[in-house]
């Protein structure tokens, strides 16, 4: 009793461990068993193909469908691995006895593979004491074998019989869960590697045969029932190229593109690999082209190439499946046949190697990424296309240059587009080549593309869409080799004139523009910027009289929130709007506009818009049938409300009396100021230079007032001495300064009289080599301020006493300014040199800086 606890206890522990670590193939079965649960315990539902052997632990997808690879399959109800029926009992009620590996091949019907065993001398091995693995080939899977080589088998069973089944026999117990994606197992012939896949729809192969029967539990190991009988791998995918003389085409394209190396690496690949003769359909002009573009060739070959296994039997449908060019393909089946694009053309299925797996197929799959712009163009786009090769345009671009093609669908193409004269004909289909390679994720809000044509599109970019001027983009872009294609939902109309231009010419909008006018908002429909109108026609104001006009005149607050609630900022054209939704457009007015676009057409606060997308240079204009007004807004005169409620039905206009309109600001309207006469601005600029000296004079003469301002340069090195001496008194300030520089020295003056209502500065810079001496000195007065600034070149200069100075043995005498203030004064005037102020030694500070030039 306690041993049967104790058992029981284990199977639990063990059944619930698996469950917890359990595989995509157990999370099927354990899927087939709910579908199955009316039929009884421990039965499994399975899709059966009809007209073939084939039976799935299906998917949730194929379940519904009733189809496997597009063949009709029917509902089947089995035991689940491990059990047994009883007769008389409804389902699966019995665990099947466990027995070793030979016996348990018979239990799970493998009785072909049982014999082979017996034949070939292995049933002693894997009856004996051990932990194996056997992965047995169904007797289906004995007699799809080629004849010829199952009786060469046969023939020998000792030796290649013995030899092969070692080959699907692995010596440790794996169950499904341990058979991970990618794993690679020593079998035990030789250790020759099997190579296991497990995918996400419960599919497990060995070598690409799939696991039809899996987790028989022997008491020394488990078998695996697979679908057909392997072979040993050795050759990797650059080997088959190599050899197959089949596949020479192909070999070549790898080698020019120098990806041949790469598939002899180690790797999980899958290789849709073209024969000679699918490269024989291909047109020579295009081949050539290929064969001669690296990149091109990459491209192409790249396009053939998954960076995954994807075995035959694990396709149930079709999948997309991203290619290492970057581009996806689409996989799926049609019976025993593999299907690419939804095209079949696989001739071999399965051709297993050592890094991946390879499928011959009779058509060479060329991506757009190889491709010229114009091969890009597609059925639905073709007579677009067929009209750009017509007029000369495609043979207009170069071939070394990248455009972009927007292109609209056939149906745009109406008979009076097609009734066009050819030269208009051509400028519009200009407007649809870009000069540039412009890929979707290069758009952005505000870009402006440069057409063929030499005009530029604006691009608008929306929550749910990308447009480009009057029309929005579709998906399907594609990019090639030399350009990219973008499908677009109609013709694009490129803006050329102002919104003013467009309703003025249109002609149906007179009194809208006359009540624009009234309000003085006419340079809103005519300034640069970016605006979306809703204009009600003449018909909708059909009945405004004169004397109407004369009462919204009356009002020009009340008019002018009117007017403004028919604009927003931001250009909104019907295709960029999200459908099925409100759009929320805030007006220029302040309150919401509410717009909806849908299959019925566009709408405005309810109201019917009966032409839209009108585009112009400064926004774009939809046509609607009503005034509009913002609901929000009440009216507080009662001859204004009946006037309004004649035009404006689709709302309730609410009244509330004395309500008066408030101004609105109008910070959107560009104002443009301009000033007549003075003040006017004269420049000057005079460059005189030398060597080793350079001088630079600004001269500018304004109006009145006027400022004159005279800079001369010239240029040395950057020692510097300074001396700063500062004389006050009331109620006069005087400040001097003055710069006096050794050998190469610098002489900077400047010397500003201000007056009213002039004012005169004069900059004056002497430059040499690099010792500099400064004095500073500022003389202040009322009403006037005369500041002098003096640079001197020459020696260093040294002060004997405060009195006077010395300067290449010239003495240089002082004024007071307090004492002799006339003659200062007449002395600047005269624009001569300075004197300073004379000060009795021991009252006033010296200040001495002095700067020699460093020696080397």
């Amino acid at each position: 009793m306690k041993l049967l606890f104790a058992a029981a206890f284990a199977l639990f522990a063990l059944l619930t461990f698996d469950q917890v670590d359990s595989s995509a193939y157990d999370k099927i079965v354990s899927h087939s068993r709910i579908r199955a649960k009316k039929e009884g315990p421990n039965v499994c539902a399975l899709q059966h193909v009809l007209g073939t052997k084939k039976k799935y632990f299906s998917t949730c997808r194929n379940w519904y469908q009733g189809t496997i690879c597009g063949k009709k399959a029917t509902v089947v109800y089995e035991c689940c691995p491990g059990y047994m029926r009883l007769d008389g009992m409804l389902g699966c009620p019995a665990v099947a006895p466990i027995d070793n590996v030979y016996g348990t091949l018979g239990l799970v019907n493998a009785v072909t593979t049982q014999q082979y065993s017996a034949l070939s001398k292995l049933k002693e091995e894997i009856e004996g004491a051990g932990s194996y693995t056997f992965f047995a080939p169904s007797n289906e899977a004995w007699d799809l074998l080629d004849a010829e080589i199952r009786g060469a088998l046969v023939s020998n069973v000792n030796i290649e019989l013995y030899n092969a089944l070692h080959y699907h026999m692995a010596n440790k117990r794996l169950l499904t869960k341990d058979l991970k994606n990618g794993l690679t197992i020593k079998s035990m012939y030789n250790d020759l590697t099997l190579y296991i896949n497990h995918y996400s729809n419960g599919v497990v192969t060995v070598n690409c045969a799939r696991i039809i029967h899996g987790n028989q539990v022997a008491t020394n190991g488990v078998v695996h029932v697979i679908d057909r009988v392997i072979t040993a791998v050795g050759n990797t995918i650059q080997d088959v190229l190599d050899v197959d003389d089949d596949l020479s085409s192909l070999n070549n394209v790898a080698t020019n593109a120098g990806l041949l190396e790469l598939l002899g690496k180690p790797g999980h690949y899958t290789l849709f690999a073209p024969t000679n003769d699918a490269f024989s359909k291909l047109d020579k002009e295009v081949l050539d082209r290929l064969m001669g573009n690296k990149g091109a060739l990459q491209a192409l070959f790249n396009y053939h190439l998954l960076d995954s296994v994807q075995c035959s039997e694990a396709i149930m449908s079709g999948t997309s499946y991203e290619t290492m060019e970057g581009s996806n393909i689409e996989i799926g089946c049609d019976g025993e046949s593999l299907t690419v694009n939804g095209v079949k053309m696989v001739l071999k299925k399965d051709i297993v190697t050592s890094n991946g797996v390879i499928h011959l197929i009779d058509q060479v799959l060329i991506p757009n990424s190889a491709k010229q712009v114009m091969e890009l163009v597609g059925q639905s786009q073709s007579t677009f296309g067929d009209m750009v090769s017509e007029l000369g345009l495609s043979a207009a671009m170069r071939g070394e240059a990248e455009y972009t093609l927007l292109a609209p669908p056939n149906v745009v193409f109406s008979d009076e587009i097609m009734a066009m004269d050819q030269d208009d004909m051509r400028v519009l289909l200009e407007n649809h080549i870009l000069k540039n390679k412009i890929v979707l994720s290069q758009l952005f809000n505000g870009q402006r593309l440069e057409t063929l044509g030499g005009k530029f599109l604006r691009v608008f970019v929306y929550r749910t869409a990308v447009c480009i001027e009057n029309s929005c983009m579709i998906r399907g872009s594609k990019e090639g080799i030399n350009g990219a294609l973008h499908l677009i939902r109609t013709l694009i109309k490129p803006a050329e004139f102002s919104m003013y231009k467009v309703l003025s010419e249109n002609g149906n909008f007179k009194i809208f523009l006359n009540l624009m006018e009234a309000a003085g908002l006419t340079e809103l429909l005519t300034q640069e910027g970016e605006f979306t109108l809703f204009v009600p026609s003449d018909e909708a104001l059909a009945g405004l009289t004169e004397r109407d006009i004369n009462i919204l005149k009356s009002d020009p607050n009340a008019l002018r929130a009117i007017l403004l609630y028919h604009f927003s900022k931001g250009i909104f054209i019907g295709g960029g709007l999200e459908s099925g939704v409100t759009n929320l457009l805030k007006s220029l007015q302040g309150s919401n506009l509410k717009v909806l676009h849908g299959a019925d057409g566009m709408r405005v606060d309810s109201v019917q818009i009966p032409e839209s997308d009108l585009m112009a240079s400064n926004g774009v204009i939809h046509v609607t049938k009503s005034l509009l007004y913002p609901a929000d807004v009440p009216v507080g005169n009662q001859e204004f409300l009946s006037l309004l409620r004649r035009f404006i039905r689709y709302i309730q206009i609410k009244f509330v009396s004395g309500y008066k309109f408030q101004e609105i600001p109008l910070t959107f309207m560009k104002r443009i100021v301009t000033v007549h006469g003075q003040p006017s601005v004269s420049t000057v600029t005079r460059f005189v230079e030398g060597d080793p000296r350079q001088t630079h004079i600004t001269s500018y003469s304004e109006g009145d007032p006027t400022l004159t301002k005279v800079t001369r340069v010239i240029q040395g090195g950057p020692t510097v001495t300074k001396f700063t001496k500062v004389v006050q008194g009331q109620p006069a300030l005087t400040k001097v300064t003055r710069v006096i520089e050794g050998d190469p020295s610098l002489t900077k003056v400047t010397r500003v009289i201000e007056g009213d209502p002039s004012l005169t500065k004069v900059t004056r810079v002497i430059q040499g080599d690099p010792s500099i001496t400064k004095v500073t000195r500022v003389i202040e007065g009322i009403p006037s301020l005369t500041k002098v600034t003096r640079v001197m070149e020459g020696p260093e200069i040294f002060f004997s006493n405060i009195g006077e100075m010395e300067q290449n043995g010239q003495q240089t005498e002082y004024y007071n300014v307090d004492t002799d203030a006339e003659k200062f004064t007449q002395t600047i005037q005269e624009g001569r040199r300075v004197p300073g102020r004379r000060v009795p030694a021991g009252i006033r500070r010296r200040t001495r800086m002095t700067s020699q030039p460093k020696t080397q």
